[in-house]
């Protein structure tokens, strides 16, 4: 993982605040409907494959680093609604 995508993360991180559960419930529910579809999922493990056996090219490997940056963005949303939803139902 290049530096640039950690540090992608951890501004998205920041940005999206997810340990701060302030989704309304509605929301949080809708959020995690979000993800890849069947074709997006067979790509991504294509692109694993490929990756373990050494054999991505640079296209591929752009490829797969778009997917990961999307994955770790979708896995914040995820997890402030997760939490939105636990904090509203403690209430």
């Amino acid at each position: 993982m290049s530096s640039s995508i950690i540090d992608e993360s951890a501004i998205l991180a920041r940005v999206i605040a997810a340990n701060e559960p302030t989704l309304p419930p509605s929301v949080a529910r809708e959020l995690l409907k979000w993800g890849f579809d069947e074709t997006d999922k067979l790509r991504m493990n294509d692109l694993a494959a490929k990756a373990r056996q050494g054999s991505l090219t640079a296209e591929e490997q752009a490829e797969a680093d778009s997917f990961e940056r999307v994955s770790s963005f979708l896995g914040l949303v995820k997890s402030k609604a997760r939490r939105s939803l636990q904090a509203s139902s403690d209430q």
